[in-house]
């Protein structure tokens, strides 16, 4: 995917369609949509699906106290990158210690890689509902393509192919309004936070948190709107800042709203979903595809005559944003090492002109297919990948925390009051939730 988009020519910073317009709002869609549907990757689709299996509505909550949080940490990732013109690794290299680079950038290579390796897990578990064949062949095959596309073909048009496999999530709102829903009891889920001091509900709730803000979102956004820098040409000033205005912060605010909003969405829905299908059932543990498939068997049954199964369903949606998702995570820690070691870097670049940057791709991702074949069943590892990158996003919110209030830095584009807020509330409730997992694994009879 040699560039991600060349709609700066003509789109969010160049010369735009009349503002409020829909072709305008078109326009800027970017990294922020592209973020927040890979947010939404099988990691996440699995966390939700078992937190609706196992707690019902009790957890629905987070879906609404999450989306200040996300923004917040979104917003400063994107415009981190649109102020400096340099990636979370280069800003860290550059003003903090070499001891604080490696690290960071070894928890997000380590981070990236599980989580590459269960979403090729999940994408081929979710093939075989559909057309039975052997695990390997699936998780091979779905390797080669993601490489093959990543480093040959643009990721705008990828991306708009993956897009129309993902609008297979729209099946989960739909089964909402299928089922007979007791909205009272939904709503007040929503609005008012449940909580169990237990190691299990601490488990789902770290993986809630941690599929939905994780470490490869935050230098991937920031990473993208460089390259939509270097697309749109920029200047720079003499000290190498881009030259940018109010708009540019503000497009990509809007940008960023759309899609974390979105992802929230589908999150919200598939536990509705899992919950009033699997839970009220009995079904309180995913053990395979085809578990989480059944969540959407009251859509199936509605139109019988479709001919698709919810096998089916559950596949398209899990193969479409799989193969979205897998190639931001290749490429966020692409992104990270690239800037740690002065390599030539971007995705705007031909294989030949960044070899280094390319062989991360191609490694992290066939490192994440090997993780495939140590005994860990699909299902279960997209949970705990979302509880270790819950784990990880903690010190990495700490150092966003600490750039986002930094003038030295941003200047006058520094983080205002709420967004410093709602990073260190960011940075304080998964630090709490990790803290508290951890006790209760420690002194489970407390």
């Amino acid at each position: 995917m040699r560039r991600c988009s060349a709609r700066h020519r003509s789109g969010r910073h160049g010369a735009l369609p009349r503002r409020g317009g829909i072709f305008w709002l078109f326009k800027i869609l970017g990294p922020g949509l592209i973020t927040g549907a890979a947010d939404d990757d099988p990691s996440g689709i699995a966390t939700y699906s078992q937190t609706g299996a196992q707690f019902g509505f009790g957890l629905l909550w987070t879906s609404l106290y999450q989306i200040p949080l996300l923004l917040a940490v979104q917003e400063c990732c994107g415009r981190i990158g649109l102020v400096t013109g340099k990636g979370l690794a280069g800003i860290i290299k550059e003003h903090y210690t070499r001891s604080i680079l490696i690290g960071t950038v070894i928890l997000v290579l380590v981070a990236n890689i599980i989580n590459i390796g269960a979403d090729i897990g999940a994408v081929a578990a979710a093939a075989q509902l559909v057309v039975p064949a052997p695990f390997f062949f699936y998780a091979a095959l779905t390797t080669v393509l993601v490489v093959t596309l990543e480093v040959w073909v643009t990721y705008k048009a990828y991306a708009k192919i993956l897009k129309w496999l993902a609008l297979a999530l729209l099946s989960y709102p739909v089964t909402t309004f299928i089922v007979a829903e007791p909205w009272g009891e939904i709503l007040r889920a929503t609005l008012v936070p449940h909580f169990e001091f237990t190691f299990a509900f601490l488990f789902i709730v770290t993986g809630v948190f941690g599929t939905t803000i994780s470490p490869y979102m935050f230098f991937w956004q920031a990473s993208e709107e460089v390259e939509e820098e270097i697309a749109a040409r920029v200047r720079t000033n003499k000290d190498g800042k881009p030259r940018i205005g109010p708009h540019f912060i503000r497009d990509m605010r809007i940008d960023t709203t759309i899609g974390m909003v979105a992802s929230e969405l589908v999150q919200w829905f598939i536990i509705v979903t899992t919950g009033s299908v699997l839970f009220t059932h009995g079904i309180k543990t995913i053990n395979t595809a085809a578990d989480a498939a059944k969540a959407l068997q009251p859509l199936v049954s509605s139109f019988p005559h479709s001919g698709l199964l919810a096998g089916d369903l559950f596949a398209l949606g899990i193969i479409g944003v799989g193969l979205l998702a897998i190639p931001v995570l290749a490429g966020s820690a692409a992104y990270a090492l690239a800037e740690a070691f002065d390599w030539r870097e971007g995705l705007s670049r031909k294989f030949v002109q960044a070899r280094s940057f390319y062989g991360v791709i191609v490694a992290s991702t066939g490192l994440g297919l090997l993780l495939n074949f140590i005994g860990i069943d699909p299902m279960k590892a997209l949970v705990l990948t979302a509880v270790f990158n819950g784990i990880a996003a903690v010190p990495l919110l700490f150092l966003i925390a600490k750039i986002n209030g930094n003038s030295e830095i941003l200047g006058a584009y520094c983080g205002g009051a709420l967004s410093k807020i709602f990073i260190w509330l960011s940075f304080g409730v998964m630090g709490l939730c990790g803290g508290a997992l951890l006790y209760t694994s420690l002194f489970p009879h407390s």
